[in-house]
């Protein structure tokens, strides 16, 4: 479908795609004190920023992230690495310190699960702003959701504290060309936003909303079972019981088993 553009904010939103190859040269002081700037003003929680940004600038620190991310070569090669943590530690840490806890009269309670789950929002949504600065300011980027898996060795890479949760990474670099990319195809709206409440799809709705995206799949001939499978069948395979799913489920498990872990204090 045709947009007709009111602002350069939503001509952005509606162009903007993954980028995973970048030129050979690092983001310029400016523009990332720029990315930080903008990150900043991502809503949060209270305003209590219930989370940090991790930049990775070690290249042996780079290399071992693009290891234990599915050896995904293109962290490793980015110019600027940034892991969005999902950060009660510190708030844990100023209680303690101001010793809230006495002044209040309240005793003190280990974070909880939603504790853990604001701050989470508030890192994918930091994340997100500092995508969009960076594609108007023509630096590319790309989420790695692979940053949940080897979870003990994330953990003890980036000396992660108990009350902090990997939430996702995010690679940035100057594009290659400014040239027009083709967009990979979205589901249409009706079957993304509902209305009141949640709305079931029956099977016909559901193929109906991803057919787009199985076409070009079946172009592409990516399809199981020589091309004739449906994209469940691709995805059921590709992602949902894939080795690496299993192993970021594991992971996750583990985030949440240290987060309630007394003797990780």
């Amino acid at each position: 479908m045709m947009y007709r553009m009111r602002n350069t904010t939503m001509e952005l939103l509606l162009h903007r795609r993954s980028v995973r190859s970048f030129q050979d040269k690092p983001i310029s002081e400016e523009d990332k004190a720029l990315l930080e700037q903008a990150t900043l003003r991502a809503p949060t929680a209270g305003n209590m920023a219930l989370y940090s940004v991790i930049d990775v600038t070690d290249v042996k620190g780079k290399q071992k992230l693009a290891d234990l991310c599915d050896h995904q070569q293109m962290v490793a090669a980015a110019p600027l690495v940034w892991v969005f943590v999902s950060d009660y530690q510190k708030w844990v840490d100023y209680f303690k310190g101001e010793k809230s806890p006495e002044k209040s009269g309240i005793p003190f309670t280990e974070p909880g699960w939603g504790d853990m789950h604001l701050g989470l929002q508030d890192a994918v949504i930091a994340a997100e702003s500092a995508v969009i600065a960076a594609e108007s300011l023509g630096i590319g980027s790309c989420y790695i959701g692979d940053v949940l898996e080897n979870g003990e060795k994330i953990q003890q890479l980036l000396n992660l504290p108990q009350y902090t949760v990997p939430a996702c990474m995010v690679i940035f670099g100057y594009k290659k060309d400014s040239g027009v990319t083709k967009l990979n195809p979205r589901c249409p709206a009706d079957a993304i936003f509902m209305k009141d409440r949640y709305e079931r799809h029956d099977l016909s709705e559901i193929r109906k909303a991803y057919a787009a995206q199985e076409e070009q799949s079946r172009e592409l001939k990516r399809l199981p079972f020589a091309n004739t499978g449906s994209l469940a069948d691709f995805y059921y395979g590709r992602k949902y019981t894939s080795a690496f799913m299993k192993e970021m489920n594991r992971s996750v498990a583990y985030w949440f088993d240290r987060w309630k872990d007394k003797s990780c204090n």
